[in-house]
């Protein structure tokens, strides 16, 4: 794993962790590639139930990294590149059974927004902030932003975010549904553990499927949807949890 980029998986919790703490977690190339490294290292791992992600320092990832876009030689080759990395990480990690956690401080912007509206659960510092920030530099958006963002918050907020620049307060953003949850900046990191904790205990792989099925919803037409339901409840019924469980309140 590269240096900008930390991964690791302890009792069932998987973590990311952007560490480009001195560029605000801004998206280069080192960390693109260290970060679908990390994700396909998450897709292969079956002792992960649960995944944090997170960033260093002052701010969670200021979205991507313009000096390293100026500097380039070609820039419509390197954006094309450093965007089709990440996609292609952000493609796997929305299919991976395993619920995504992302413990948020100071600024998702961009990119950042990208990776917060990947996540399931967003654990939002008080102080923290949400913008697109893509017009500012004279860019559209990556990272499934104008994808999902709509559907999160609703076409005419998204189109306040996107066309007119709005920057969200963590309390905008919980009550416009981008967060699940904001608390005071110190306790962003114990938070997310605590409800990482949680997911990890829960019943699997059924939390894992049912977010999986989630996340494939709008994908596809409702028919093949269904029978994707049909078949993973049949196979998740076979595992020891849902065997025990089962078990257990036929006997009540």
């Amino acid at each position: 794993m590269t240096d900008a980029v930390q991964y690791s998986v302890a009792d069932g919790i998987a973590r990311i962790h952007l560490n480009r703490p001195k560029a605000s977690n801004a998206l280069n190339s080192e960390l693109a590639d260290g970060f679908e490294r990390a994700v396909n290292d998450l897709a292969a791992e079956e002792n992960a139930r649960v995944l944090v992600l997170s960033g260093g320092g002052k701010n969670f990832c200021a979205g991507g990294d313009v000096r390293q876009m100026a500097a380039a030689s070609d820039m419509p080759a390197f954006l094309t590149d450093l965007a089709g990395t990440i996609h292609r990480a952000l493609v796997v990690l929305d299919g991976v059974p395993v619920p995504v956690v992302a413990a948020v401080q100071g600024s998702a912007a961009g990119a950042g927004l990208g990776l917060v509206l990947a996540a399931d659960f967003v654990v939002a510092g008080s102080s923290s902030t949400y913008t697109a920030a893509y017009s500012a530099v004279g860019l559209s958006p990556d990272c499934g932003v104008s994808a999902l963002l709509p559907g999160v918050v609703g076409l005419r907020r998204a189109a306040k975010i996107l066309l007119d620049g709005k920057v969200l307060t963590a309390d905008e953003a919980l009550d416009w549904g981008l967060v699940s949850e904001v608390v005071p900046d110190d306790d962003i990191v114990s938070r997310a553990d605590q409800l990482a904790g949680r997911l990890a205990r829960g019943t699997f792989p059924a939390i894992g499927q049912t977010r999986r099925l989630m996340r494939a919803a709008g994908t596809r037409s409702y028919a093949d949807h269904l029978d994707d339901e049909a078949a993973t409840i049949a196979r998740v019924s076979e595992s020891h949890d849902a065997v025990t469980r089962i078990a257990t309140f036929a006997a009540r």
